[in-house]
C-alpha cells in the first residue's frame, strides 16, 4: 500500500482556510471558471440512490437542479421522475460519470458497499460530492476517498445532519472552553441494536427480528430491482429478502457494518468535534463471539487517543444494544435511551441529540455559559450547498469525516479479530495484526475497482 502522511484535523483546517482564502482573491467570473457557481446559479445535481434514504437526501436539495435520478430499483428511480420527469434516468451510477460535463455535484444514497465506488469518480472528475453516512464501507476505501477528496478541492460533505444542530455547537463551546476541565474520558452508548442476536438481545429488543445464518435458499428478485448492480463490488449471494429493502442489510458484513455504521458517524461525531481527536493509537473491543456473516447488535469498543496539542490522553468507550456506561447501570447519571457523557476533571456533561445537562448539577446551579462562538448553521444540505457555489469550507467535508469514518470502522474490526489493535494511519495497517488486513482492504468481486 501507498504511505501517506498522517494529516490532523487541525492541518486540514489550516490549509484549507488558506486555499479558500486564495479563492477569494479572484474575481467572481474566475470563481465561476473553476467550478464555483454565483450564489444565485443553480447547481446541477445528480441523485444516486434515489429510494430510501436517498428520498430525504434528495429533499434536502430540492433547490436546485435535479437532472439525473439514478437507482438499481427501477422503481425508486420512477417514483422520483414523478417529481422530477425532466431529470435523465440511469440505473447504473457509473454512466452517469460517462456525461459528467452535464452536472456540477452528485448526492449519494446508495448502500454502505457501493459508496466509494458511487464518490471516487465524482471526486476524479471534479464534482462536489454529498456522501450519506458512513463515508465508505472499510478503512481502506475511507483512506482513498480522504486523499481523493484533499486533491479534488471540491465540496464535500458526510451525511452527518445532526451536526447541523444547536445543541452540539453548545455542547463542543462548553468542552473547549473547559466547563468541565480537561476531559480525559469519554462514553458513547446508543440502544439500537442491528446484528446478530444473542438470547439477551432477543429478548432486550423484541422489534428486531433474530437472524441467525445466511439463508440456503432465495426469494424471487422483486420487479425492478438489478440484484447484480445491488451487489455491486459485494461477493455474490443469491437474492434474499432477509438483505432487501433497507434496512435489512445494516447488520450483513458484506453490505454494512451494523449499529457502528448505523450510529457511529452520528454519536461518535460530537467528542470527536470537541475533543479534536483524529486517529486512535489502539482499538479493542467486547462482545459475543464474532459471527462470519453478522455484525453485533451489542457490543463494547475502548480507543485511546494521544495529545492533541495542549489536549491530554483521552479514552473513548463505545456501547451498543444492551451494554451500557457502569455509571448508567449503576445510577449516577439520568438514564438516557442514548448519549455521550465526557468525564472532566471538574466534572460532566451529559448530552444526546436535542439537550445536554452539566453533572452533578448541584456544581453548576451557578454556571454560566459562554456566548455562543460557533456560527449557526445554514443547515446540513444548505451548508453544503453554499459550498459548492462559493468555496466555503463544510464542516463534515470529506477530510473531517473520512478519519472518524476509519476509526468507527477499526471498533467493528478489532470486535471482528478479537485483538487490542496498534493502529498505524500512515501506512493503514494494524501492526500487531496482520490477519486483521483483509478487514482493513478487501478484495473485490470481478467488475469492481477503486481506483
Amino acid at each position: 500500500m501507498k504511505e501517506s502522511k498522517k494529516v490532523t484535523r487541525r492541518d486540514f483546517l489550516g490549509t484549507t482556510a488558506g486555499a479558500f482564502a486564495g479563492i477569494a482573491l479572484f474575481p467572481s467570473n474566475t470563481i465561476s471558471g473553476l467550478g464555483y457557481k454565483a450564489p444565485s446559479d443553480k447547481l446541477n445535481i445528480a441523485i444516486i440512490g434515489v429510494g430510501g434514504r436517498g428520498t430525504s437526501n434528495m429533499a434536502g436539495v430540492s433547490s436546485e437542479n435535479i437532472v439525473a435520478l439514478c437507482d438499481v430499483n427501477e422503481n425508486a428511480v420512477l417514483e422520483g421522475a414523478k417529481k422530477y420527469p425532466n431529470a435523465k434516468r440511469y440505473k447504473d451510477f457509473r454512466r452517469i460519470f460517462d456525461k459528467a460535463k452535464d452536472i456540477d455535484a452528485v448526492v449519494i444514497s446508495t448502500c454502505e458497499q457501493t459508496h466509494a465506488f458511487a464518490t471516487l469518480p465524482a471526486l476524479q472528475l471534479g464534482k462536489h460530492v454529498y456522501c450519506e453516512k458512513p463515508l465508505t464501507h472499510g478503512v481502506w476505501e475511507a483512506h482513498v476517498i480522504t486523499e481523493a477528496a484533499r486533491k479534488a478541492k471540491v465540496a464535500t460533505q458526510m451525511g452527518t445532519q445532526i451536526h447541523a444542530g444547536d445543541n452540539y455547537r453548545r455542547v463542543v463551546e462548553l468542552i473547549q472552553t473547559g466547563a468541565i476541565g480537561k476531559v480525559s474520558e469519554v462514553h458513547v452508548w446508543v440502544s439500537r441494536a442491528w446484528g446478530w442476536q444473542s438470547e439477551e438481545d432477543a429478548v432486550a429488543h423484541k422489534d428486531i427480528v433474530s437472524i441467525r445464518e445466511r439463508p440456503a435458499g432465495s426469494s424471487p428478485i422483486p420487479a425492478g430491482l438489478d440484484w447484480d448492480l445491488w451487489l455491486g463490488p459485494a461477493p455474490y449471494r443469491p437474492f434474499n429478502d432477509v438483505y432487501w429493502p433497507g434496512p435489512k442489510w445494516y447488520r450483513w458484513w458484506d453490505f454494512g457494518n451494523g449499529t457502528m455504521s448505523d450510529l457511529g458517524s452520528h454519536w461518535i461525531d460530537l467528542p470527536w468535534w470537541a475533543l479534536k481527536l483524529d486517529y486512535p493509537l489502539t482499538v479493542e473491543a467486547e462482545g459475543p463471539t464474532p459471527h462470519p456473516e453478522i455484525a453485533p447488535a451489542s457490543m463494547h469498543a475502548i480507543y485511546t487517543y494521544g495529545s492533541r496539542g495542549d489536549l491530554p490522553p483521552v479514552t473513548l468507550h463505545w456501547y451498543q444494544g444492551t451494554m451500557k456506561p457502569r455509571l448508567f447501570t449503576e445510577n449516577q447519571i439520568p438514564a438516557w435511551g442514548s448519549g455521550v457523557l465526557f468525564v472532566g476533571e471538574k466534572g460532566m456533561l451529559l448530552s444526546d441529540y436535542g439537550k445536554h445537562i452539566l453533572l452533578p448539577e448541584e456544581k453548576f446551579m451557578d454556571f454560566k455559559a459562554p456566548e455562543p462562538f460557533i456560527p449557526k448553521s445554514a443547515g446540513h444540505y444548505q451548508e453544503w450547498i453554499n459550498a459548492c457555489k462559493t468555496g466555503d469550507p463544510t464542516t463534515c467535508n470529506f477530510l473531517y469525516a473520512g478519519p472518524l469514518t476509519i476509526a468507527n470502522h477499526l471498533g467493528n474490526i478489532a470486535f471482528r479479530a478479537g485483538k487490542k489493535l496498534e493502529w498505524d494511519p500512515v501506512n493503514i495497517k494494524v501492526k500487531n495484526c496482520p490477519e486483521a488486513e483483509l478487514l482493513i482492504c478487501p478484495k473485490y468481486r470481478k467488475g469492481w475497482k477503486l481506483k
